[in-house]
């Protein structure tokens, strides 16, 4: 096939993988461009270094050399107003609503997909590429749906499940289809200097993982402290603010209760944490809504069985899916899952295609 007249906008981070998958789009015979998402630079140098993330100084200065080694023109371009409205700001909201949120999905569907996609567009590009494990194909029914990359421990697809049919139609992964060593060695092979860049862990905004400080600083105001209950209201003790935890959490409540103990539900509306035993936080039954449908365009009033991710690191698990109303659906597991948690995504795989997800209520 020939790529030379199409052109491509690649996301680059200053990482291992963006930067190889633009290095492999190129050898593709794609009119690649380079561009990095500024998301912080209203702040101080040192501070944006320590806020930056994947889009800091660091990783213009790596990206900016990757793009001048390939010989491909490279840009950053500022996307700060919407990455705090659709990033910051749902962050900071669904924490204070007693929800954990997810803030990589929605910065992969507002800000790497949508903003910047449509400025690729209007710039005359073809395509925007990322340097995701994941791969997208085009299946027999007409739909894009994305498809677990072949290496597992590597495999983004769960990050990813929000993309619309549009977006995926004008995406390309070229990484999808290696596993990570086999990008090292592309990396090392073609002497770049980022080959052995470790990979960036933690939320970029948040480096430090204090999120109910972050929260704190930025609302300008402290969270007020409540009660903890346990599963019929009796007061246990006092809590930091609701920002402080998440279901499932046992570490840092200060409670001595002689047996483990766990967070089980955040009631923002009377400022309390609910606290249960190890028990108490298995359930076999989800409600979730904000449907993104991929591989199928909605279930037609029938049930699906699936296997469902319920946090990025989940497993899998398999259940009944079937939708009970505008834009919600129902899920429940054929084995009771351990911290369903609200805010957080719940994606649909039949096999290693994406079928859908939604968030979880």
């Amino acid at each position: 096939m020939d790529n030379s007249r199409k052109k491509v906008v690649i996301g680059m981070s200053g990482g291992v993988d963006s930067s190889v998958a633009a290095w492999l789009l190129k050898e593709q015979g794609y009119d690649v461009t380079g561009v990095t998402m500024q998301i912080w630079q209203d702040e101080q140098q040192h501070i944006q270094e320590e806020n930056g993330g994947c889009c800091g100084f660091s990783a213009v200065d790596d990206a900016r050399k990757v793009a001048w080694q390939l010989g491909i023109p490279y840009y950053v371009m500022n996307f700060k107003q919407e990455f705090h409205q659709h990033v910051i700001q749902y962050f900071m909201d669904e924490y204070v609503r007693g929800r954990t949120p997810n803030p990589c999905i929605a910065c992969n569907r507002h800000v790497k997909w949508e903003s910047l996609l449509k400025r690729s567009l209007d710039i005359g590009a073809d395509y925007i590429a990322t340097g995701h494990y994941a791969q997208i194909e085009r299946l027999a029914n007409g739909r894009y749906a994305l498809k677990k990359s072949v290496t597992a421990a590597k495999d983004q697809t769960y990050a990813l499940y929000s993309l619309t049919q549009e977006q995926l139609s004008r995406t390309l992964m070229p990484v999808g289809r290696y596993s990570k060593e086999e990008i090292r060695r592309m990396a090392e092979k073609i002497g770049l200097e980022v080959a052995g860049k470790p990979d960036s862990q933690e939320i970029c905004f948040i480096p430090d993982h204090d999120y109910a400080g972050f929260i704190s600083d930025h609302l300008q105001t402290k969270l007020p402290q409540g009660n903890f209950v346990d599963m019929k209201g009796n007061v246990l003790g006092r809590h930091k603010g609701i920002t402080h935890y998440t279901v499932g959490q046992r570490k840092g409540l200060n409670l001595s209760m002689g047996k483990p103990v766990f967070v089980v539900e955040i009631r923002p509306e009377t400022n309390e944490v609910v606290i249960g035993g190890s028990d108490d936080v298995f359930s076999d039954r989800l409600m979730c809504k904000c449907l993104n449908w991929m591989a199928v365009d909605g279930l037609g009033g029938k049930s699906m069985k699936v296997t469902a991710k319920i946090r990025y690191s989940h497993k899998g698990a398999s259940c009944m899916i079937r939708e009970i109303g505008q834009d919600m659906a129902e899920c429940r597991f054929e084995e009771p899952q351990r911290a369903v948690t609200p805010g957080q995504a719940v994606v649909f795989y039949y096999g290693d295609y994406v079928v859908g997800g939604g968030v979880i209520q």
